[in-house]
């Protein structure tokens, strides 16, 4: 009878950095808190060198910090590497999560619709008619209510528009946009189907890009930013609402201001 196979040390590394990464996004390990590294080792049931690799990993994300004599200190949020992939997805599965991903759709309102303005006026013809195509099957996955291919083709979408802007700074950016709509259709955060004005949003971009029409682009690209914020918060108010206990009839409501 064979045995189990152990885990192997990357798999231990890998879990630990999953498991503090998420503590401290969710502020279970406060700002300013020391870490001991012989209580993670007993906690945990890993040696002291998948602890201390683990750590490695949080500080040069800038979520931990190690000090001589003090320790290895949790960091505050103004320290994070707030732009790595991980800590994205760590604070968009913390209870702040709508606040996170508000954050996130700011900068996104900030670079994309300027991508698509400046994509306008320096894509090629063969990008251009690529982006309309790319909106073409986008539409077609929004009809057919296949999530997971909407998904992919709509992070394809919007890195092909931050390439086409030419700019190699907000071409690299498309982790981040990749990691806000995943993070939206894995918490729930978006609409089952995609609304009509959604869909439709996505192929003004693309056919404006493609005519050269820059303030066309930017403003179709604005309002798709913006109507992913407000699916995003709707979403989560139904949702908190449904979890509300209902009013004891027996209480009288408070009605002081």
């Amino acid at each position: 009878m064979k045995t189990p196979k152990a885990e192997s040390t990357a798999d231990l590394h890998s879990v630990l950095v999953e498991n503090l990464g998420l503590a401290i996004a969710e502020g279970t390990l406060a700002a300013h808190s020391i870490l001991r590294l012989d209580e993670l080792e007993a906690q945990q049931k890993v040696s002291r060198s998948v602890v201390r690799e683990a750590t490695r990993v949080l500080c040069s994300m800038g979520m931990l910090e190690s000090r001589r004599r003090l320790g290895t200190v949790v960091q505050p949020e103004e320290s994070w590497n707030l732009y790595d992939p991980q800590v994205i997805r760590w604070r968009l599965a913390s209870s702040k999560r709508l606040e996170q991903l508000q954050a996130l759709n700011e900068l996104r309102g900030a670079i994309e619709p300027q991508a698509a303005r400046l994509a306008a006026g320096r894509v090629s013809l063969d990008a251009g008619s690529d982006l309309v195509s790319q909106a073409a099957r986008l539409w077609a996955a929004g009809h057919s209510g296949n999530q997971d291919e909407f998904l992919r083709l709509d992070i394809e979408f919007h890195a092909s528009v931050l390439r086409a802007s030419g700019n190699p700074m907000f071409t690299q950016l498309h982790n981040l946009v990749r990691e806000v709509l995943t993070g939206r259709a894995q918490h729930g955060l978006m609409p089952n189907l995609p609304h009509h004005e959604a869909l439709q949003l996505h192929v003004d971009v693309a056919s404006a890009i493609q005519r050269g029409e820059a303030e066309t682009a930017h403003a179709a690209m604005s309002r798709i930013v913006e109507q992913s914020t407000e699916e995003a918060a709707d979403i989560w108010s139904e949702h908190h609402a449904t979890r509300q206990p209902s009013p004891d009839p027996h209480v009288a409501p408070n009605t002081a201001s």
